[in-house]
């Protein structure tokens, strides 16, 4: 008898490590998968990488880190298309190029920061990423653009530490869901086929303006006209995440 219960007692703790260790590994999985927060879930703190699902608004967003010269041809291809966008620039290019800032700025493009440096925010201190955004809001501020409190992470990279520090400071951290890598220059054709066929309702795209993109202005004839007899309506991020905070409210 006494073995009998020795041998359910092994049993028993057999099965309960296989648990422990399947509930660990589920864990871990979970955490990897959610390491990138959306605004529009019930977590928080949150990162904004998609408007309302339900509805056709988009957002088609630049970012610039260096370069003077590819930006112009972009800016005429959103001008002849009469579509704004949300330009995310970091404040050491800005300082550089204040009149390409002026450029974008009176074009009603919306202005993002990529913070100052365009070094990702996952190889430094805490410290000295919070250094970062106070230096960038101060070039900003002196450039005469006080009012931005766009943040997109230099290479999207972050997490909770970081958008919890970001909110602290009063910036909205805004990821993307669509991304061509237009920055690796794969093709005029495949930025477009890619931009048309992964858009949806409420979407977020992720393009560049740097001196590295060699085909998106080209892409862009296509992709901005393509998308609007698509049905969809290109507006700013801020007015993104307005109409999904409307919607949100509604819901409750």
């Amino acid at each position: 008898m006494d073995h009998f219960y020795t041998f359910r007692l092994h049993k028993w703790k057999r099965y309960a490590v296989v648990v422990l260790v399947a509930f660990i590994t589920a864990a871990l999985l979970w955490i990897q998968n959610n390491e990138v927060f959306t605004a529009f879930s019930n977590e928080e703190p949150a990162a904004v990488s998609r408007g309302d699902a339900d509805k056709p608004a988009i957002s088609l967003t630049f970012n610039i880190s260096w370069g003077e010269e590819k930006v112009h041809s972009i800016l005429k291809q959103l001008e002849q298309a009469q579509v704004q966008a949300t330009f995310f620039v970091s404040g050491e290019w800005a300082e550089r190029h204040p009149k390409i800032l002026e450029k974008i700025n009176e074009g009603d493009h919306e202005l993002g920061m990529l913070g100052y440096r365009y070094k990702s925010y996952l190889d430094q201190e805490i410290d000295q990423v919070r250094k970062d955004l106070l230096h960038a809001k101060e070039i900003f501020g002196k450039l005469g653009y006080k009012d931005i409190t766009l943040l997109r992470p230099p290479s999207g990279h972050f997490n909770k530490e970081i958008i919890e520090l970001a909110e602290k400071m009063g910036f909205t951290v805004i990821h993307w869901n669509v991304n061509p890598n237009d920055w690796k220059n794969p093709g005029t054709q495949k930025i477009t086929d890619f931009v048309m066929k992964e858009t949806g309702n409420g979407d977020i795209l992720l393009m560049h303006a740097s001196d590295s993109v060699k085909q998106t202005a080209d892409a862009l004839k296509t992709i901005l006209p393509g998308l609007k007899n698509k049905g969809f309506t290109f507006v700013t991020i801020s007015e993104l995440i307005s109409q999904a905070h409307a919607e949100s409210k509604l819901v409750e």
